[in-house]
C-alpha cells in the first residue's frame, strides 16, 4: 500500500483554473463532500492539485491522502471496506485530513464509505469521476444532501490561450477548433500528428473503458459507426428511429431501443451532450429528436477530420461549450416552424442565440435575425458569426463575432 507523494513539477500558475476553483473554494473546509465529474481527461487531476496547492499555502503541515484510482498502486482497492480501512489507517491522527479520490466510479459502493467517513467529522473530502449518474444511483440517497457536484469541462477559449500562452487571433481560434481543449495538449510536441495520436488514446479509452467494459457491450463496431454519425451530424436534428434508417442504408440492422441504449451510455461518460428542443410559446419540451454537441471538438475531429465545409456544426458546438462551461442550462428552441439554435437559462434570465458562419446575403440574414425577432418577448437576443464586422445590433438584436463570444460572454 502507498501514498502517493504530492511532488508538483509542472508551473501551477499556468494551470491554475480559476473559474472551476472560485466554485470550490467556498466549500474547503466544509463537510459537504465535493464532487467533480468531468469526461476522463478534462483536467480534473489538475483542479485537484490546484486545490492541493492553495491548501497548503494556507496551511503547510496539512495532511493530506490523494487516492488515484487510475494508478497501479491503487488497483488493489476495489470496494468500500478497503476505502474505509485505508483513509482510517493513513489519516491525520490528531486532526482534519484532507482526503482525494480521482475517479471514485472504480470503487465499489464507494458512497457507502463516503458517508462513514463524512460522519466521522474530521475529513475534507473531494472525488472525481467520469459518469454522469455517479451519484444517481440507490445508494446516492444515502448522500443526499451532503454533497455537491461540480461538471469540469475541457477547456475554454480563454483557458486554451493562457494554457498554450496565446493572444486571442483567428489563428488561435482555428488552432482551438483543431486540437481543442484537453489540458494535457500542453505537455506534448505542438504537431498535429502528436496531438491527434494522443486525442485518438482518449477516444479509444473512453471507448473501451468508459463504456464498452463499463456497460458489458458487445458491438464495438456500432459503437464506432454511431459515434461517426454524430460527428458527421453536430447540430442536426437526431432521433433513433433517423439513425435506424441510415444504418439499413448501410445494411446494419440495429432497432432503436438499441441505439437509445449506446446514446445514453455515451452522455453518462460525459463524451457527448444531449440537447432537448423545447417549444417557446408554450415551454413544453419535446420527447422526439433531439441535438448533440460533442465535449472536446479536438476528439471529434481525431475521429472525423477538420474540415471547412463543417464550419456552421463547428461553431454550433463551440457556442453550446462556452454556455456549458459557464453552467447555463440550454435548449434548442422552436416557434412556429422557426428553430432556434439556443435558449439558455441561468438565475432566471433567458437568452436566444443564433450561430451561423457568415452573413453572405440577405436571405441568411433573414433567416438568422428574422427568426429571433418572431420570438415576442423581451429577453436578450443574439447572432454569433465569424463575420470580421460583426459588432452592433439589428432591430435590437445583438450581432457578435465568435471570438467576441467566446472571451466575454457570461
Amino acid at each position: 500500500m502507498y501514498i502517493v507523494l504530492l511532488i508538483i513539477h509542472i508551473k501551477m500558475d499556468r494551470l491554475h483554473r480559476d473559474y472551476y476553483f472560485e466554485r470550490v473554494e467556498p466549500y474547503i473546509n466544509n463537510q459537504l463532500i465535493k464532487v467533480l465529474i468531468g469526461q476522463r481527461r478534462v483536467g480534473k487531476s489538475y483542479l485537484i492539485l490546484q486545490i492541493i496547492d492553495e491548501i497548503r499555502l494556507k496551511n503547510p503541515t496539512a495532511k493530506f491522502i490523494y487516492i488515484d484510482k487510475e494508478k497501479y498502486e491503487f488497483d488493489w482497492l476495489k470496494t468500500y471496506n478497503h476505502l474505509v480501512e485505508y483513509v482510517q489507517k493513513e489519516k491525520n491522527k490528531s486532526g482534519l485530513t484532507y482526503l482525494f479520490i480521482d475517479e471514485i466510479q472504480e470503487i465499489n459502493e464507494f458512497e457507502k464509505a463516503l458517508r462513514s467517513l463524512q460522519n466521522d467529522g474530521n475529513y475534507d473530502i473531494y472525488c472525481t469521476g467520469s459518469n454522469a449518474t455517479l451519484l444517481s444511483g440507490e445508494l446516492a440517497t444515502l448522500l443526499a444532501g451532503r454533497y455537491i457536484q461540480i461538471r469540469i469541462h475541457s477547456l475554454s477559449y480563454t483557458e486554451f490561450l493562457k494554457f498554450h500562452q496565446l493572444e486571442d487571433s483567428n489563428d488561435s481560434l482555428l488552432r482551438y477548433i483543431k486540437y481543442g481543449g484537453m489540458p494535457h495538449l500542453i505537455q506534448l510536441k505542438p504537431e498535429e500528428s502528436v496531438y491527434y495520436e494522443y486525442l485518438r488514446n482518449i477516444f479509444d479509452s473512453i471507448v473501451l473503458r468508459d463504456i464498452m467494459a463499463r456497460y458489458n457491450l458487445r458491438n464495438l463496431g456500432f459503437l464506432k459507426n454511431l459515434i461517426r454519425f454524430l460527428a458527421d451530424n453536430v447540430g442536426s436534428i437526431v432521433s433513433a428511429n433517423k439513425i435506424s434508417e441510415y444504418l439499413k442504408s448501410q445494411q446494419i440492422s440495429i432497432v432503436p431501443k438499441t441505439i437509445l441504449e449506446y446514446l445514453r451510455y455515451m452522455e453518462n461518460v460525459l463524451f457527448v451532450n444531449r440537447v432537448q428542443r423545447i417549444d417557446i410559446v408554450g415551454k413544453k419540451i419535446f420527447e422526439v429528436g433531439d441535438k448533440f454537441y460533442f465535449e472536446d471538438l479536438g476528439i471529434r475531429h481525431s475521429i472525423k477530420p477538420y474540415n471547412q465545409m463543417d464550419i456552421n456544426k463547428v461553431l454550433e458546438n463551440l457556442v453550446f461549450h462556452q454556455l456549458q462551461v459557464l453552467n447555463y442550462t440550454i435548449w434548442v428552441g422552436k416557434t412556429g416552424d422557426k428553430e432556434i439554435d439556443f435558449v439558455a437559462e441561468k438565475n432566471g434570465i433567458r437568452m436566444y442565440i443564433q450561430v451561423c458562419y457568415l452573413l453572405t446575403d440577405e436571405k441568411v440574414h433573414e433567416r438568422e435575425f428574422g427568426n429571433l425577432l418572431k420570438i415576442n418577448d423581451n429577453w436578450p437576443k443574439m447572432v454569433v458569426s465569424m463575420d470580421e464586422l460583426a459588432s452592433g445590433s439589428f432591430n435590437g438584436i445583438e450581432h457578435w463575432h465568435i471570438r467576441k463570444f467566446l472571451t466575454t460572454f457570461r
